[in-house]
């Protein structure tokens, strides 16, 4: 698996509604390790793909891109992490 961050540079509480809006776009079972986190002057999404190469096509995808701008997010900073040597985790947690 493979992570990236998506950071989301604005005011946090108008960053958030939109991406609940783009959140809620995407299928449940298709988000395998998925966390927004709340920081100085915006949000960061993490977020996980299969392998490196789908990672690379699903973040360059038109598609995906006009998905982030129709919710009213604007455009992200990109950041690949690597691939995941391990998650643990007990809940989800929603704010």
């Amino acid at each position: 698996m493979f992570l990236a961050a998506y950071h989301f540079d604005g005011p946090s509480d108008e960053l958030l509604p939109a991406y609940d809006k783009l959140l809620a776009g995407f299928p449940a079972d298709a988000i395998v390790l998925h966390a927004c986190v709340v920081r100085d002057g915006g949000i960061t999404v993490y977020d996980s793909c299969p392998d490196r190469a789908e990672f690379a096509k699903f973040s360059t995808d038109p598609g995906f891109r006009a998905a982030i701008a129709d919710a009213g997010l604007p455009a992200a900073r990109i950041e690949p992490l690597g691939e995941i040597h391990a998650v643990r985790g007990t809940r989800t947690v929603t704010g």
